[in-house]
């Protein structure tokens, strides 16, 4: 028989990870409850018939929680359902992009992702007593990884979790964004040595749209430049045209439309856009003037300023503007490079 105390100390651990499920399961949007469960394949077919899942949703998570007590569950099975949501919702977070490097001249070292999922959990529990790191297989060699950080003397916080998708055989990781920045380094250090690497630096990259980040980074957006047939669309525009308006301003139109056109294709392409929502210039520089007085003229400090665009989907927005006749073609190559550069960070200074 085990002590009244150690059985009351294990009740407390089970009423914790209780309430971490009751409360990842009444984040799920009820449109999605089934899909996930059965991608967390924790619950069986027959548990799952047992449920109505047209109660409300309190009471749909408290007969949920109770089939995942009666399978023992544990708070690594709790923190996968977390993953999982996670996946779902994925645009819900910012995610950073890191790149690994290795040390010139040195070969790529060939480790499989069991490896990597045991090194990288043991650095972590070795520098931090109180961590808890869980892992899901993902597509593409990829896997996902959630650390919920605690201190020596405080367990892991299960609701402020730092999420890592890391490719295999691959310098990247892409980390969703945390105020807990103080574990960024901790972090970092056990993805570069589980993955053997020397360093890793953050990129001037950053988005809520993380397929988006993954497109840019690998290249793999189509780089093919189909030849667009731009006949139809201005056969289109003439229809509303006057029959008076002089055939030679109609040739010139035509001949402008055809050269944004093309331009347009050149430095875009015909596919899809990666998406971003934003772009971000720092501008440092002296101020410059033929006349060689005044108070900005004197002025030793660069003048300095923030801009950035931003749109729901930005380089589609960009790639819009001169066919719509809102700028000039082509656009400046600060704006058209984000995905060649992979950056959306800009700092800009006098050479």
């Amino acid at each position: 028989m085990s002590p009244a105390g150690d059985v009351g100390r294990a009740k407390g651990m089970d009423e914790t990870v209780a309430e971490f499920i009751k409360r990842t399961l009444l984040k799920i949007p009820m449109s999605e409850m089934m899909t996930i469960l059965k991608a967390w394949d924790f619950l069986s077919e027959n548990q799952l018939q047992t449920v109505n899942f047209r109660n409300r949703k309190e009471s749909l998570a408290q007969d949920l929680v109770l089939l995942c007590e009666e399978n023992c569950i544990s708070l690594d099975d709790a923190a996968l359902l977390d993953i999982i949501y996670t996946q779902f919702h994925r645009h819900q977070k910012v995610w950073d992009v890191f790149q690994m490097t290795k040390e010139p001249g040195e070969d790529t070292d060939l480790s499989d992702m069991e490896q990597f999922k045991s090194s990288f959990k043991k650095i972590l529990q070795r520098a931090l007593k109180n961590v808890t790191v869980t892992f899901r297989d993902a597509e593409e060699n990829a896997v996902w990884i959630r650390i919920a950080w605690g201190t020596q003397y405080r367990k892991p916080n299960q609701y402020k979790p730092i999420y890592a998708v890391y490719y295999s055989q691959t310098p990247y990781a892409f980390i969703s964004s945390s105020r807990l920045r103080s574990n960024i380094p901790l972090l970092g250090q056990a993805l570069t040595v589980a993955s053997k690497h020397h360093r890793i630096m953050k990129m001037d990259l950053r988005s809520q749209y993380l397929d988006s980040l993954k497109t840019i980074v690998f290249k793999q957006y189509n780089q093919t430049f189909e030849t667009h047939n731009s006949t139809a669309s201005l056969q289109e525009g003439r229809l509303g045209l006057d029959i008076n308006v002089d055939p030679r301003i109609i040739h010139e139109n035509k001949v402008e439309k055809d050269r944004v056109q093309r331009v347009t294709q050149e430095i875009f392409g015909d596919y899809a856009q990666p998406r971003l929502e934003f772009a971000q210039y720092k501008l440092e520089t002296k101020f410059k003037s033929d006349l060689n007085s005044g108070i900005l003229a004197e002025r030793e400090e660069p003048l300095r300023c923030l801009v950035e665009f931003s749109s729901p989907h930005l380089l589609e927005a960009l790639k819009s503007l001169a066919p719509a006749g809102i700028a000039d073609a082509p656009l400046s190559p600060l704006l058209t490079c984000i995905p060649s550069k992979g950056m959306n960070y800009f700092k800009i200074k006098d050479k």
